[in-house]
């Protein structure tokens, strides 16, 4: 909870990736009095609140209108059913498991999505349905992210010469660090985003890299907190002015 009265009652909520100024206004304009959001308007202490920077005007209109926002991020990046078994489902991945289990007592070895019940951790592995070519699965991104690029690297060549994906792990927003671990898991493929320069030239050769916009790799956030609050009987709406700030030219 970063701004507001954890008591208060609440009639309706805005649900968004990010908390911006265009967010804050589009709830004051639905008479939404909750913000849900997945990455937090506050990383780092505010020193002054005057309208100088995004988040001060965001942190103004809220408390002026009497929105409160809550924001989830790493409890919802780690948690079973969260962002990243989530994209999972989306991209058709079966058998799935925690790529970083968070505690001594998640295994690694467990498999099947059912295995997650007692895990929690960051990233995905797992393998599709059945094998398609890199190609393919590259479309498969596309088509059903709808992300506004991709950047990658090719997979490595097998004795067969042939670069078929099966095993792909995944993790939404900035995954980089996780990089090694999927090459450890056997993984052809490793999905996530914000990844550097180094990092692709790292990969090369051991992993298919892809790099997709961040937003994009956790935009259904907004879905998860949906299917959460819509049983509650609490009015909920996805922000129209949620999008990605990176543009491509």
């Amino acid at each position: 909870m970063q701004i507001g009265d954890t008591g208060r009652d609440i009639t309706s909520v805005l649900l968004t990736t990010d908390v911006t100024p265009a967010v804050v206004d589009e709830a004051v304009m639905l008479g939404c009095d909750l913000i849900v959001s997945h990455h937090p308007l506050l990383f780092h202490g505010l020193k002054q609140i005057c309208g100088q920077s995004p988040q001060a005007r965001v942190v103004e209109t809220a408390v002026r209108h009497n929105i409160a926002i809550y924001s989830a991020h790493t409890s919802l990046d780690s948690v079973q059913g969260g962002i990243n078994t989530r994209l999972a489902d989306l991209l058709g991945i079966k058998k799935y498991r925690i790529l970083v289990p968070s505690s001594p007592s998640g295994n690694p070895g467990l498999s099947g999505n059912a295995s997650l019940s007692a895990q929690t951790g960051l990233g995905i592995i797992g393998s599709l349905p059945q094998p398609m070519t890199f190609d393919a699965f590259l479309s498969l991104v596309r088509d059903t992210l709808h992300t506004t690029y991709i950047r990658y690297t090719l997979p490595p060549q097998k004795g067969n010469g042939q670069s078929s994906v099966t095993t792909v792990a995944l993790c939404g927003g900035s995954g980089a660090e996780f990089i090694s671990e999927a090459i450890r898991q056997g993984a052809d493929v490793y999905l996530t985003a914000d990844c550097k320069y180094h990092e692709f030239q790292d990969a090369e050769g051991q992993i298919a890299l892809v790099d997709i916009d961040h937003w994009v790799s956790e935009r259904h956030a907004r879905e998860i907190f949906r299917d959460i609050i819509t049983p509650l009987g609490v009015p909920c709406f996805i922000s129209k002015s949620d999008k990605t700030p990176i543009n491509i030219y």
